[in-house]
Order: C-alpha cells, then sequence, then structure tokens
C-alpha cells in the first residue's frame, strides 16, 4: 500500500488519467445497457401503460417465482422468441432477469431487433423481492 502512494503521488498524471479512462469506461457500459427502472416505476409502467415483462431467466429460476403475466424468454434463446414480442410492438418493455447484470445484453438485442421502447428492472428480481412486490410461481 505504501508503494501504491508513493507511486500515485510520483505519477499523479498517469493515476488521473487512469481513473478518468475508468469513469467513462463505466458511464459507457451503464449507457449501453439501456434506461433502467425502479421496481416502483415497474408497477406503475405496467399498470398505467400496460408495459410488457420480459423474464430472461432460465426456466428454474423463473420457477421460484415471477412477475404475473411476464414473457419468460431465457437469454441464450431472446433471438428466437423475437416474434413472440411483435404483437406487442409500440409498448414498453421491461427487461427482468435475477440481479440485474445480464439484462443489458438483452436490451441490445432487442434494440437491435428494432424495439426502440425498452428498459430493464434496476436490481432485478432480487430487487423486485426485496420492495416486497409480488411473484407468482407456475
Amino acid at each position: 500500500m505504501e508503494r501504491f502512494l508513493e507511486f500515485a503521488v510520483n505519477h499523479y498524471i498517469l493515476v488521473t488519467i487512469f481513473v478518468a479512462l475508468l469513469i467513462a469506461l463505466l458511464l459507457l457500459e451503464s449507457m449501453k445497457g439501456g434506461k433502467k427502472v425502479s421496481p416502483q416505476e415497474a408497477v406503475t409502467l405496467i399498470n398505467r401503460d400496460q408495459a410488457v415483462v420480459v423474464d430472461i431467466r432460465e426456466r428454474k429460476e423463473v420457477k421460484e417465482g415471477r412477475i404475473t403475466g411476464s414473457l419468460h424468454m431465457p437469454l441464450n434463446n431472446l433471438k428466437d422468441h423475437l416474434n413472440e414480442l411483435r404483437k406487442h410492438e409500440g409498448k414498453q418493455i421491461i427487461v427482468v432477469d435475477k440481479m440485474g447484470q445480464h439484462s443489458a445484453a438483452a436490451v441490445k438485442q432487442l434494440n437491435e431487433a428494432g424495439y426502440t421502447n425498452v428498459t430493464r428492472l434496476n436490481g432485478g428480481i432480487n430487487e423486485w423481492r426485496g420492495a416486497s412486490l409480488p411473484l407468482v410461481k407456475k
């Protein structure tokens, strides 16, 4: 730790550039995944705007509980299920995963397929549970 501080003091320009690039990378990656919504915002979108919830978790995780009315489309098969979303064209799409880590990839795939009104649930199903919102088991 002592040597790190010595390096940082002696090479403050390099350390500053590194920190700036790291922050820029994190911002860029967070923007790629699309807009995030909280569980409360998602409930509002579902109830008021009839948003479509797309659950990209694996089948065994979905069996533990899912959002009422959500469509199950596993991330690794998402491209095969895109035609099922055509009937919901123009509606808000909310992508849900377990913890909010993989939904950015799904949002990117949906955007590439022509869906423009796509968001992701911040924190995924874990955040939904944490907000004491209902899940159905089926």
